[in-house]
């Protein structure tokens, strides 16, 4: 069998998954799952791929990853022999743990990934308890069987309290860790902060009760591109080893700005030495600084401690969530952060 078309894009979206070896279980117990998120963070911070969503299945898993180096398949070599060889270790095992490569579908961009996410989100009711395997999603979509008020809160109940998943995280119901990125997805369920959860709960619980909505979200799995139909003719085209043409949308390669010019231009724009900023009381400029070094440095957490003087990797990570929660609500700094990335020549 020819391998599938693996074309890395600069700031490309893919919906990526994986299999175990016939079928068979890639976690066995929770800490298998708890390890699996604490690579998914490090491939993060490793290669600076971004992570929008995942969801872990017992013999499988899906994720939509970007990639703004185009570097995903060293990251996800990296990414899966790190898994299997602890996994294989902790249970005492030899072999290979996954079906062969990881499968990577193009996506066409944000607006594609987030319909993509709410099936990504639905994987774990795809069983027949909930009435979604199979047989029961095209009995549904056939308008032959009816879900019923109790049925939905069911599927309902069940998303909300699996811990597996990112959609606890896209409903609402628990905060996001450092390395989920979820502002671009929730911004295509709403623009305005306050409401973008509640919206894509309403998506989900419209699918649940329409069965055919459901059936059709199908149709992205198993696919050679996810996008539109002109999209799709473009990645039916596309050659392993050639040079990128005539791919929409696409960013030039973000370039790693080193920590230095990231603490000058900070300083630039708030118009005063680092020593003047860094412990004044209520002062942003140290969350700044970390934010804009996370993004265009590719800094780990540790090294961004480090940089910034000797901070730990917590109060590191809780400074530069308080800052993005504060650029939603504050006009002014949103505006530093664009002025940030300008300075920087990188597009946000």
């Amino acid at each position: 069998m020819s391998r599938p078309l693996r074309r890395l894009v600069p700031d490309g979206w893919y919906h990526v998954f994986s299999r175990g070896l016939e079928r068979r279980a890639i976690f066995g117990e929770d800490r298998d799952r708890t390890h699996f998120l604490d690579l998914l963070a490090e491939l993060s911070e490793r290669y600076r791929i971004l992570i929008h969503a995942y969801a872990l299945m017992d013999n499988h898993y899906h994720a939509i990853l970007q990639t703004p180096e185009a570097n995903l398949s060293a990251g996800m070599q990296w990414f899966h022999g790190s898994y299997s060889t602890w996994f294989n270790i902790r249970h005492d095992r030899v072999g290979p743990l996954f079906q062969g490569r990881f499968h990577a579908v193009p996506v066409e961009d944000g607006s594609w990934a987030y319909d993509l996410s709410l099936y990504v989100h639905l994987n774990p009711l795809r069983i027949s308890n909930f009435g979604l395997d199979h047989r029961g999603r095209i009995l549904e979509a056939r308008g032959l069987v009816a879900s019923t008020p109790e049925q939905v809160a069911e599927r309902l109940k069940k998303l909300r309290l699996y811990r597996w998943s990112s959609y606890r995280v896209y409903g609402g119901y628990e905060a996001a860790p450092p390395w989920l990125e979820t502002r671009a997805l929730l911004h295509r369920a709403n623009s305005n902060p306050k409401r973008c959860r509640r919206v894509y709960r309403e998506a989900v619980c419209h699918l649940l009760t329409h069965g055919a909505g459901v059936l059709k979200l199908e149709q992205l799995k198993d696919t050679v591109a996810i996008g539109s139909a002109e999209f799709g003719r473009r990645v039916r085209t596309w050659a392993v080893g050639k040079e990128l043409q005539g791919i929409s949308n696409s960013r030039d390669l973000r370039r790693r700005v080193p920590v230095v010019e990231v603490r000058a231009m900070v300083e630039q724009l708030k118009g005063e030495p680092w020593e003047a900023f860094v412990e004044r009381r209520g002062d942003n400029g140290l969350a700044l600084f970390l934010w804009a070094a996370r993004h265009l440095s590719g800094l780990t957490l540790h090294e961004l401690g480090e940089a910034a003087g000797g901070m730990n990797t917590a109060a590191v990570s809780k400074a530069i969530n308080r800052l993005e929660q504060q650029a939603v609500e504050e006009n002014d700094l949103r505006a530093m952060q664009q002025r940030l990335m300008e300075m920087s020549n990188v597009q946000p």
